[in-house]
């Protein structure tokens, strides 16, 4: 039997994404969007955010446009809840 208190991760995603996610949307904030990579690296260069953070947007696509955490977070190979393995 599941225990209905034990912490889960929704299917399509693993403990690290969530994470990684967690990580960029702190660091972006919601007043982004849309934004390409540029806008994303300069967002997150002012904010001091983690290095890991900042190496993971400078990987994205130089001329794409993200509208959201989950865009940049497909384009990176980062699982989101909308997926389904």
């Amino acid at each position: 039997m599941t225990d209905p208190h034990r912490p889960a991760t929704a299917a399509g995603t693993d403990p690290g994404g969530v994470e990684r996610r967690a990580a960029l949307a702190e660091a972006l904030g919601k007043e982004v969007w849309p934004a390409d990579r540029d806008r994303l690296v300069a967002r997150v260069e002012e904010s001091n955010a983690p290095d890991r953070v900042l190496a993971d947007l400078r990987r994205l696509p130089g001329r794409e446009e993200f509208s959201t955490v989950q865009d940049v977070a497909r384009a990176l190979g980062i699982g989101t809840e909308q997926e389904r393995f």
